[in-house]
């Protein structure tokens, strides 16, 4: 039996950085109210015409990912990308990071649609076939680009101040040390809740292309993301919460044994909720949504490749992922780094 464990990780951002000063001109919004409410100072929006996409970023992280898992491009066996923002509505982008990176081969692509829990969940994935056997080199990419989506006038406040643009990516790879890497992964969700955090159309059920043509209402916010705010909170924090514990009760351990939390960045104050609910110190929990606001699955990846740069993952460490979002999804993370 094999372990999966992540040997590379990698990051990008645009580097068009938006204050919270910059919506106030766009929007009754201020600093203040937004950082009290949310924790974010500024988030990076992409530069129309300046060729990033959700692919085209997922692809630079992945490119560092690769290089520092030591391995050549043409060594990753199969490519799992999560993604609420493809550039097509289909197909996917995990085909095109296929074309994009110049594979030789032509490894399967898999595309996981969970949103905010997108990339745990497609750790998730990974994990299962690396365990199986079947690949031993896996690419895995949460990239997300929000900004040219949201509704950036008082209306849609409430959910455009908190979205920003990113992509993170890391390669598991095959480990035979059993007390090494990932040693499990709890998955949740939730789907009776599903319209408290949603994007209605287009969708064949509701808003598909054809009506929103026919009906060409500038007033329609149905292709806007819609969120219940103050309900999502109280979910999220119960939720992280619940499959923290799952996670480390499956592994014997104690929340004392956790070396570094990394929670999506969602919003500031759920994280600094669960530190609190826990006990754990600055030391033990971090967070980046202050620069990036909520990059949905890229933020994961993002944050876990900012706290092994900046030498807060050493090896031995036991490292928590956990996130919850739209569906509504969670899960986590376990694993020995």
């Amino acid at each position: 039996m094999y372990h999966s464990k992540i040997s590379g990780l990698g990051y990008y951002v645009p580097s068009n950085v938006v204050t919270n000063d910059d919506l106030s001109q766009l929007m009754d919004t201020n600093d203040a109210w937004i950082q009290e409410r949310t924790g974010i100072q500024e988030r990076r929006h992409v530069v129309k015409g300046d060729g990033d996409t959700t692919t085209t970023m997922g692809v630079k992280a992945a490119q560092v990912a690769i290089e520092r898992a030591g391995i050549q491009k043409d060594d990753i066996d199969f490519i799992i990308f999560a993604t609420l923002s493809p550039d097509y509505y289909f197909p996917g982008p995990g085909v095109l990071v296929q074309r994009d990176l110049g594979l030789s081969r032509t490894v399967g692509a898999l595309d996981i649609r969970n949103q905010c829990s997108g990339f745990v969940y497609a750790v998730s994935v990974a994990d299962q076939f690396i365990k199986t056997g079947m690949y031993k080199n896996i690419l895995v990419i949460g990239s997300e680009l929000h900004s040219t989506g949201l509704d950036m006038t008082t209306r849609g406040r409430n959910v455009s101040v908190i979205f920003g643009d990113g992509a993170g990516a890391a390669v598991l790879t095959r480990e035979e040390d059993l007390t090494k890497g990932i040693l499990s992964t709890h998955l949740h969700s939730e789907g009776q809740y599903a319209e408290e955090l949603s994007l209605i159309a287009p969708g064949m059920g509701k808003r598909w292309v054809t009506d929103i043509l026919a009906e060409n209402n500038p007033e329609d916010v149905s292709y806007f993301p819609y969120m219940n705010g103050q309900f999502v909170f109280k979910n999220a924090v119960q939720r992280f919460a619940e499959v923290i514990m799952e996670g480390l009760n499956a592994n014997n351990l104690q929340v004392s044994d956790i070396d570094m939390l990394i929670p999506h960045q969602a919003n500031l104050r759920i994280s600094q909720y669960i530190q609190q609910k826990f006990k754990l110190t600055d030391d033990q929990v971090f967070n980046n949504i202050m620069k990036y606001g909520n990059t949905t699955a890229a933020s994961v990846p993002i944050a876990l490749t900012e706290a092994w740069e900046q030498g807060k993952i050493k090896e031995g460490d036991t490292v928590v992922l956990a996130a919850f979002g739209s569906g509504f999804t969670w899960g986590s993370v376990i694993m020995k780094w």
